[in-house]
């Protein structure tokens, strides 16, 4: 039997039951493959589920505020996926009078979309004979064949895409993607697959020849750089302060609280003296209430050391610095914020 058939094979016993297997709608699996991009599958079900709840369909995603998007997502993080969806949903209303692209070319041309998303919507959705190719493919396939150039390189990945092309089920690609990606995420995992279980052991380069654990090949990552935060949860009369991102930061148009960024770490005086004073360059009667013990942030290219200062104000300037918002507690849930930011509101009380 081909590869591809035993693939199927095993598919069809031991599939995922998972909601966007459920549907056809291109909306529905659009939602569902930008979200589960970067994020797992049961990390990420409840937040599909309640984005699909709040935005129904493209029309209620493109009339949203962009802080109503931003809210829906939080705690998954790398919000330009939300920005980049909701941008491509107003793009489809406005510029194709709602129609929903049918192709992988009109797919590709969306913003925020990429090969592996305009691949597996063309092939579930429409049929189309395009091998949907994500890391649980990659490393799949880079074991089967034994493939020893870095998948992340542009060599690799044009090898490993040409390989996926090969096993493509034509007519029926859809199956064959959910197929291909299914068996990686549950047989061919990224450490210590059990492979003597593995259907395809007798036909796996790696498996014979032992490189299993060497395969895929991979390129050394970079070292995240170290940035430390500084906010301040700065209270008056009640009401505490928010600043709005603007630039095109991580963070972009995501709530938190007013920030000095350094790029080493600040003993306590500079903390509550020369940095206040940056912030805050006022005659104001000031009270630090408490600094929090330091939380440290893991991103992919940044490691973020962040500590949180609680600030009483006895009184307050005439305006705020721009951007700036006051607002009562019970109104910050209503803010998109970050997850470190959400991390820390969910366990002290503001």
């Amino acid at each position: 039997m081909k590869i591809g058939g035993i693939i199927r094979g095993w598919y069809e016993k031991n599939r995922r039951e998972l909601p966007m297997r459920q549907t056809r709608d291109p909306y529905k699996i659009w939602v569902s493959e930008i979200i589960f991009q970067q994020t797992r599958i049961n990390q990420g079900l409840h937040y599909y589920l309640n984005f699909l709840s709040t935005f129904p369909d493209l029309s209620a995603l493109a009339r949203a505020s962009e802080d109503e998007v931003l809210k829906s997502w939080q705690g998954l993080g790398y919000y330009n996926r939300a920005r980049n969806l909701q941008s491509s949903a107003k793009y489809i209303m406005e510029h194709k009078e709602g129609r929903i692209p049918g192709s992988y070319e009109e797919w590709i041309a969306l913003k925020g979309v990429g090969k592996y998303t305009a691949a597996a919507i063309a092939s579930i959705c429409f049929g189309e004979a395009r091998a949907a190719v994500d890391g649980n493919v990659s490393r799949l396939i880079a074991r089967l064949y034994g493939v020893n150039t870095p998948i992340s390189s542009s060599a690799g990945s044009r090898m490993i895409d040409s390989l996926a092309n090969e096993l493509l089920d034509r007519d029926d690609p859809g199956e064959h993607n959910q197929a291909m990606i299914d068996f990686g995420a549950l047989v061919c995992v990224p450490r210590s697959p059990d492979c003597t279980v593995c259907p395809l052991k007798d036909r796996c380069v790696a498996w014979n020849n032992g490189e299993v654990d060497r395969i895929p090949v991979k390129r050394p990552k970079r070292k995240p750089v170290d940035r430390w935060m500084y906010f301040y949860i700065i209270v008056y009369k009640g009401h505490t302060l928010l600043m709005k991102r603007d630039d095109k930061n991580i963070w972009k148009s995501l709530y938190h609280f007013p920030m000095v960024e350094s790029e080493t770490p600040c003993e306590e005086e500079e903390i509550v003296g020369d940095m206040w004073k940056k912030l805050m360059p006022y005659d104001l009667h000031v009270t630090i209430r408490h600094l929090s013990s330091p939380i440290i942030h893991q991103l992919s290219h940044l490691t973020l050391h962040a500590l949180f200062i609680h600030v009483e104000l006895g009184n307050r300037p005439r305006e705020w610095p721009g951007g700036w918002i006051e607002i009562s507690p019970d109104q910050i849930d209503d803010y998109p914020v970050p997850r470190l930011i959400n991390r820390y509101m969910e366990v002290v009380k503001i």
